[in-house]
């Protein structure tokens, strides 16, 4: 058995304590010894303020996985690159497309792996849907995720800055599964942003999307639901109708549920960061950002009423 691979994290935050840390402690493939985090600590291990001195002092690390904010992503992935660790970035990868595309190439430079993940794409029925639908004319897509920012995002005035995607923060995860299932690539057509008159990014967001055939795609983003989530997607076929809820954790074709086993998004990611490791490859697929960028473009912006924490 080869020895696990010695990984460090940065970014010790609500994502980083309630998903990374018990995916690391549950894979053998890794041992989590070093942390960096401005404000907070991991029991156990060695801590550091930055990430920067955590790679000074821990020549032994092998890989990072990323956990702070988007905005300040690049810095430390870049960092990390060039002192020839591998590189976990948590979604989105980036607080812009352009510079994912400058770490692929700082990875390829490095012969380092560098995976941009994203967590619902490992929902258990996503492979299934994706499986499906390959075999099918699709002939429309209804996307419903709507959340309260109030019990994920509490106090969390990264996400409102730039850079931060606001009510797309959830939404890119929308994105991230349909960009997977669907058989054919699709683009933005028009977009309304809904964004308070106190802040940067928008709260709420209905995207409306085609592909080359014409197909509808309609998404639907809001920050302001009530205290259970609808994280929804609907696809209508002309072989039947297929339905994705609770984020990708289950499945229906036609009203019949899919037995799609448990729920491992966390784990899986890091079953998957060892895999390119091992194979000596990268995984670096911009496409949901892309999206988002293409919102906030093309985006008719509107404002609604402040948003009061």
């Amino acid at each position: 058995m080869t020895n696990p691979i010695a990984i460090g994290i940065a970014g010790v935050g609500k994502i980083a304590r309630d998903q990374h840390l018990p995916a690391l402690a549950a894979n053998d493939g890794f041992r989590l010894i070093a942390g960096a985090s401005r404000n907070a600590t991991v029991d156990g291990i060695n801590n550091y303020p930055s990430i920067e001195a955590m790679l000074k002092a821990e020549p032994a690390l092998q890989a990072v996985s990323l956990c702070a904010p988007p905005q300040v992503r690049f810095a430390q992935a870049s960092a990390a690159l060039a002192a020839g660790k591998h590189v976990m970035l948590e979604k989105p990868p980036g607080a812009s497309v352009a510079e994912v595309g400058v770490l692929a190439e700082l990875a390829l430079q490095n012969q380092c792996t560098l995976f941009a993940s994203w967590h619902s794409r490992y929902a258990p029925g996503v492979e299934a849907a994706r499986s499906w639908l390959a075999a099918q004319e699709v002939t429309g897509v209804h996307v419903q995720w709507k959340e309260d920012v109030r019990r994920w995002h509490p106090n969390q005035d990264w996400i409102w800055q730039p850079g931060g995607l606001g009510v797309f923060d959830p939404g890119i995860n929308a994105l991230s599964i349909v960009t997977r299932i669907l058989p054919r690539p699709f683009f933005l057509k028009a977009a309304d942003l809904l964004v308070p008159a106190n802040r940067h990014n928008p709260i709420a967001a209905n995207l409306d999307f085609t592909d080359a055939a014409g197909t509808p795609i309609r998404a639907e983003f809001d920050w302001r639901h009530g205290p259970e989530e609808l994280w929804q997607i609907d696809v209508t076929t002309q072989g039947g109708t297929l339905r994705l809820s609770q984020g990708g954790k289950l499945l229906e074709i036609d009203g019949k549920t899919v037995d799609v086993g448990p729920e491992r998004e966390y784990p899986n990611l890091y079953v998957r960061f060892f895999e390119l490791i091992a194979n000596g490859t990268s995984d670096v697929d911009v496409r949901p950002l892309q999206h988002v960028a293409d919102a906030l473009l093309l985006g008719d912006r509107k404002t609604v009423e402040p948003f009061v924490e």
